[in-house]
């Protein structure tokens, strides 16, 4: 993701969540730039992640293969953040995607681990909040399946639509 991208992906998630995150739990799957690396140099989900602290958020952070303190230690870099302190009241790091969906108003996809296309869903969705939303920052998902499960999906560059009930008729007879 580009520096546009990651704002405009940011901001997508804000307004998804109707214009606040403040007392709302995310989850962030990733935190590596890149699946199979430990790696989080110019990661997306730090600026994700800064982004959606400084509006108020708590995180649950999921990634198989970054160390706890090294998401700690980026999130609490000067650069990045003006009150370390908090970083740690705010953020916890699981070594479980299901254990760090459970409770959470949205799922953030930030890095696109193989696993994550493979997760059950269905059981993710059954311990968050409702509305569920997901956002998939890398476009890796079966956006469809996670609609019809329930989900609000969105992804960069477009918004998915939940499908309209079948008891929903248009006035327009030539439409149904």
């Amino acid at each position: 993701m580009n520096e546009y991208q990651k704002s405009r992906f940011t901001a997508k998630i804000i307004q998804s969540l109707f214009n606040t995150v403040s007392g709302k739990t995310i989850c962030i799957l990733g935190f590596a730039f890149k699946k199979n690396t430990g790696d989080t140099r110019e990661s997306p989900a730090i600026y994700v992640a800064k982004t959606l602290l400084n509006e108020g958020a708590s995180l649950k952070i999921y990634d198989p293969k970054v160390e706890e303190s090294r998401i700690y230690e980026d999130l609490t870099h000067p650069l990045i953040c003006e009150e370390p302190e908090n970083v740690r009241k705010l953020v916890t790091v699981h070594r479980d995607a299901f254990e760090a969906s459970e409770g959470t108003h949205a799922l953030v996809v930030c890095t696109e681990w193989d696993e994550f296309v493979t997760l059950d869903y269905n059981k993710i969705y059954t311990g968050m909040m409702k509305p569920a939303y997901i956002f998939d920052g890398r476009k890796i998902l079966d956006h469809q399946a996670l609609i019809d499960i329930g989900f609000h999906v969105q992804t960069i560059g477009r918004k998915l639509r939940r499908p309209v009930s079948s008891r929903c008729w248009s006035s327009n007879p030539s439409v149904n």
